[in-house]
């Protein structure tokens, strides 16, 4: 999967010469929490948040007068508090290259370009539903996590296992085990009950770690 395919499109975005509060409001009424910031050309000069417009206005503790806050706060401007060294991503990079930028730079968002135009915007929040899609979490089933040989043809086992008993996946997902000779496996199942999982699955792994029948209606 892709980031074109997973972005926030078309984008919001804003000016440098924005008053903070003006993109605020932006923000809220849109139910967002960061916009590219474009110059009158279209071209990419920053990225802004929420947290930098929150951080930028007086706090609730100010001895200021509330004309004297309005007049301070009218002078900000986006372009005095956006981040301006912003990291884009092309939008035919996987959607794991993105998260892995992200974890990295510790960052939110990244704009998305094409031809050197933004058009559109990856997001934690993008990344978190695609999470969501990938362990059916909105799925019934057994939901099983297991310890495993880290060895060649030891995925096709279990799910030739869980074929025969009768079940199927609905997600399937690996990760790395405390140790280089095993790997963790989590996966969804539907069309058994958990002792039928359990029964099918003892001969193919070391551990069953967790397992619990998930139900979205509940």
């Amino acid at each position: 999967m892709l980031v074109k395919g997973r972005m926030s499109a078309p984008i919001i975005s804003t000016t440098p010469e924005t008053q903070i509060m003006e993109a605020m409001d932006v923000m809220k009424r849109n139910n967002i929490r960061r916009m590219p910031v474009l110059n009158k050309k279209g071209e990419l000069v920053g990225i802004i948040s929420d947290k930098d417009l929150l951080n930028a206005a007086p706090s609730n503790a100010t001895s200021l007068s509330v004309w004297e806050v309005n007049y301070l706060v009218a002078r900000i401007k986006v372009k005095d508090v956006m981040t301006k060294d912003v990291l884009t991503i092309p939008g035919d990079t996987p959607v794991e290259e993105a998260a892995y930028m992200m974890s990295n730079s510790k960052i939110g968002g990244l704009p998305v370009t094409q031809d050197g135009e933004v058009v559109g915007l990856i997001t934690e929040t993008d990344l978190f539903k695609l999470l969501v899609e990938l362990m059916g979490a909105q799925s019934d089933g057994v939901r099983v996590t297991a310890v495993v040989p880290d060895v060649l043809g030891e995925l096709d086992d279990i799910t030739h296992a869980i074929s025969k008993a009768g079940g199927h996946f609905v997600a399937f997902g690996q990760f790395d085990a405390d140790d280089t000779d095993h790997r963790i496996v989590t996966f969804k199942v539907k069309g058994l009950k958990q002792d039928e999982v359990s029964a099918a699955l003892t001969p193919c792994v070391d551990k069953i770690t967790d397992m619990r029948r998930c139900c979205t209606s509940s």
